[in-house]
């Protein structure tokens, strides 16, 4: 669990209420949207754009399972 805690701290943050736990999966859409906007534009670039691509579904993974972990910390089941 600690390395978890390390890798997606915010997924971790206390959140006291549901509206917090709204806000909190609001924050990693974002973040994933802008980083994805980005590496869509990085990516035309000839060279380096598979490399840019699969680092796309890298921050889309990590979106994915920072969400997944919030909504399993705030209904306490992981501990």
């Amino acid at each position: 669990m600690d390395i978890l805690k390390k890798f997606f701290p915010y997924s971790f943050a206390a959140k006291k209420d549901i509206a917090a736990l709204i806000i909190n999966i609001i924050v990693y859409i974002v973040v994933g949207a802008v980083a994805g906007v980005v590496i869509a534009l990085v990516a035309k670039l000839p060279i380096i754009g598979i490399i840019i691509g699969l680092l796309g579904s890298l921050v889309d993974l990590y979106v994915l399972i920072g969400v997944i972990l919030s909504v399993l910390d705030y209904l306490k089941v992981l501990k």
